[in-house]
Order: structure tokens, then C-alpha cells, then sequence
């Protein structure tokens, strides 16, 4: 398990906020070399801390602004089913995100689409691809709050 220490969390926290930052700009912000950031970033790296750079995209303005939870619940409870069903879902680009969770419900999918037909039409793969027990859906109507950066533990934990 890897130590953080201040310098390793405002790098981290740096490079989460914007990945394009050059290494020069993050290294004078964290008061170090550029050689001495660029090897802490590769330890991060190297650690699976930080686990790729991408860029953000506004899905509005890709024409898949509709956000939808989908809830689901499984018609059977077998390994095989769950390997199945994941593989499917995995396939669908109109899922961003899903979860296995506790609960009355066993699943949870974030979708993109760009309206109600582009859901059908995912509606439908998805039934088609395992036995569902029950599929609901609901709509985004505002988001309030959107970020893709995690909270960083204090110095020295982790």
C-alpha cells in the first residue's frame, strides 16, 4: 500500500482537476523539480493510482444528453447468468457506468442517450440480453452536481 504524502496528493489533485496541465506547470505548483514530479507521477501511475488521463467530453453537445438510471433486477442468480448479462451490458456504448449493488435491487446503470426512442432501443438489448426480473428507468430532469474527481485522503494515509 502505497504512503501519500502532501506533494503526491496535490499532484494527484492537480492532474485530476485537468490532465492536460504540462508537467513543468504541476511541478513549479507543487514546489518540485520537473524530474522529481515526473518520477512521483510514474510512481502513481506505476501503482495503479492513477489509472489513465482522458479527456471529458460534454455529452449535450454530443447530442446524448439524457442521462438515465436504470435499475435492475436479476431473473436469476448463477455465476454464469452474471457473466453473461455483464458481457452484454459492457457492450452497450449508451452505458457509462455500472454497478453491482446491495439492496432490493441487484444492478445499476448510468446511461447517455440522446431521447426516449435511443432508451427503447437500449431498453430493448438489455432484455434481450439475460433474464431480467425487473427493469426500471428514470430520468435525469437537472443535473446538479457532476465531477469525475475523487476525494483525496489526508497526507500520510492510504
Amino acid at each position: 500500500m502505497t504512503t501519500l504524502d502532501s506533494q503526491d496528493l496535490a499532484i494527484l489533485a492537480l492532474i485530476q482537476n485537468d490532465a492536460s496541465r504540462s508537467l513543468a506547470d504541476i511541478a513549479e505548483l507543487v514546489h518540485l523539480s520537473q524530474n522529481a514530479c515526473w518520477r512521483r507521477i510514474k510512481r502513481l501511475e506505476d501503482d495503479g493510482i492513477i489509472v489513465k488521463r482522458v479527456a471529458l467530453l460534454d455529452p449535450v453537445k454530443l447530442g446524448v444528453g439524457m442521462t438515465v438510471f436504470v435499475t435492475v433486477r436479476a431473473g436469476e442468480h448463477t455465476e454464469k447468468w452474471l457473466e453473461n448479462f455483464s458481457a452484454a451490458v459492457r457492450k452497450m456504448p449508451e452505458v457509462v457506468e455500472f454497478y453491482r449493488i446491495t439492496g432490493d435491487i441487484d444492478y445499476l446503470l448510468k446511461l447517455q442517450v440522446a431521447d426516449i426512442a435511443a432508451y427503447d432501443r437500449a431498453y430493448k438489448t438489455l432484455i434481450r440480453s439475460a433474464k431480467l426480473a425487473d427493469v426500471s428507468a428514470s430520468f435525469a430532469m437537472e443535473e446538479l452536481k457532476r465531477s469525475t474527481e475523487v476525494p483525496l485522503p489526508p497526507a500520510g494515509k492510504r
